[in-house]
């Protein structure tokens, strides 16, 4: 199904099981996996305990470039097909409603050596440059998927850097308030490099007919997030599965109600703007 999973930390906040119970209702549905560099489970006991699962690991440029390269390997090591590079992320937004309520990461870092230190900001790195894509895809063998895109420019610059895929994403809404809503950016950067590279998304799925709609755009996977902490807090590896079906299910129906038996039937005609409309009326009026 064209429906996969986005990274996101610390699992264990929703779940005693943490990723181990992602992973494995994720595996039962044969998609894939986008694992947190800010998993509260290591990479190797993750691999271990599902090792068939389709896994891509997320990390950022760190001020420690040797650390990425660490990282990358263990994920290498550890049967994990690609890496998704964060490029959305070199200071921690303004998240006020965390403050208010005193919200803090509890878990250790267990990625990272030291894990004592909780602080984001303290690994990543300010100058996170394009010609990093290449650095990294040379020194580790592995595709890169760069995260965090929003304008056709910026997906220009990923490409020409080296980028085998782009993943539109706003960070779930989390860095900056008023930035543009994925579904809204993704027809300019599926435009500008669809044509040479694949394009995901993710941000604002909640039913099948956003995934339906992202499709018809160009998206060729629709990666979800949080529908996936909120069933691992209902129903722990099971719930995980469930939200993957339901998603699927709703996604199947709007195919069948719209004619298009196959995902390859899914094309730009089947989305209407309301500009389109608005426009319709001026020519009639």
């Amino acid at each position: 199904m064209p429906i996969a999973v986005s990274p996101s930390a610390e699992h264990k906040r929703f779940h005693p099981d943490g990723e181990f119970a992602t992973a494995k209702g994720i595996h039962q549905k044969r998609t894939v996996m986008i694992v947190s560099s800010y998993s509260t489970v290591t990479i190797e006991d993750l691999a271990a305990a599902e090792p068939e699962l389709i896994k891509w690991f997320q990390m950022y440029i760190c001020r420690n470039r040797q650390m990425n390269i660490d990282l990358a390997m263990r994920a290498k090591r550890s049967g994990f097909r690609a890496l998704v590079v964060t490029v959305d992320y070199n200071k921690r937004g303004l998240r006020y409603n965390d403050v208010r309520n005193g919200y803090y990461y509890p878990y250790p870092i267990v990625n990272y050596k030291p894990t004592n230190d909780h602080e984001l900001n303290s690994y990543v790195a300010k100058d996170g440059i394009w010609q990093n894509i290449q650095w990294l895809k040379k020194a580790t063998g592995l595709p890169i998927v760069i995260k965090g895109i929003l304008t056709a420019e910026d997906a220009r610059l990923a490409v020409d850097n080296g980028a085998d895929a782009i993943l539109v994403s706003n960070h779930g809404g989390r860095q900056l308030d008023g930035s543009p809503a994925t579904l809204e950016a993704l027809p300019e950067i599926v435009e500008e490099v669809g044509h040479e590279v694949d394009v995901y998304m993710d941000g604002g799925v909640r039913t099948g007919a956003d995934v339906f709609k992202a499709l018809a755009i160009g998206a060729k996977v629709v990666f979800v997030g949080r529908a996936v902490c909120w069933a691992l807090v209902c129903n722990g590896s099971d719930g995980v599965k469930q939200v993957l079906d339901i998603l699927n299910n709703e996604l199947e129906n709007y195919m069948s109600i719209a004619g298009t038996p196959n995902v390859r039937n899914i094309t730009r005609n089947h989305v209407r703007y309301v500009n389109d409309y608005r426009n319709h009326l001026k020519s009639i009026l």
